[in-house]
């Protein structure tokens, strides 16, 4: 059951546009049509939000950190410690570079892969057993860093394709607060295999040569005269 959503990014307005809020974009619009005010804890270094009614253990929190990404794990460490949440009771969304626009998927554990939000948050709290839930942004051109990638703005194509995902991942939160993370994960996933496989391009059928008919020499053509 999940006790506290995180969403990874940067404060500021020179930021909230960039690929690396991605998860602060969910965890936003989440609060918004649930009408969840996100309020500023001094004590948390976070914007928090409290989600009524969800676990008979408590109530489930919404967190953005305001202490930049590569500090994020101490206002987690500190609200997951005042609440008594465990490490597997947390759901962190965050940017994925391995993933392209319009794909997101969920899983428990794992590697940080770079991220200088997750890697402070495992540091923290002293535990990788947190769920992940990893929002596509792409993989940076050859020329550039991926450190300077996801601090850029998205193309208008491909933040659309950002917020389609988005959608649907709002959609399993519900059963993620539930403690049904199994059937979160085959919805999310699902959906988003169907959309992959949609937009494959038609393949159109080979077709054969056509043979063009043989010709014949001037000597074979005089003997095959008939008189």
């Amino acid at each position: 059951m999940i006790r506290l959503v995180v969403g990874l990014g940067n404060p500021g307005k020179e930021y909230e546009r960039t690929r690396h809020n991605a998860g602060f974009w969910l965890v936003e619009r989440f609060a918004s049509a649930n009408a969840i005010a996100l309020r500023k804890d001094g004590k948390f270094k976070a914007l928090v939000g409290q989600i009524q009614g969800t676990s008979p253990a408590g109530a489930a929190w919404l967190l953005l950190p305001q202490s930049f990404m590569n500090a994020s794990g101490q206002p987690v460490q500190m609200l997951a410690g005042f609440f008594r949440i465990k490490p597997e009771e947390i759901l962190v969304v965050h940017d994925e570079l391995d993933f392209p626009p319009g794909v997101a998927k969920m899983k428990q554990g794992g590697g940080i892969a770079g991220h200088n939000g997750l890697k402070d948050i495992s540091q923290r709290i002293g535990s990788h057993d947190y769920w992940r839930l990893r929002i596509g942004v792409g993989k940076p051109p050859a020329e550039t860093e991926g450190a300077d990638y996801v601090l850029q703005r998205p193309p208008a194509e491909e933040r659309s394709a950002i917020d389609s995902v988005i959608e649907k991942a709002l959609e399993v939160l519900p059963l993620c607060l539930a403690g049904d993370m199994q059937t979160a994960m085959q919805k999310l996933h699902t959906e988003e295999k169907a959309a992959v496989k949609k937009e494959e391009p038609v393949k159109e059928p080979v077709k054969e040569p056509v043979k063009e008919p043989e010709k014949k020499g001037l000597l074979s053509g005089l003997l095959g005269r008939k008189k």
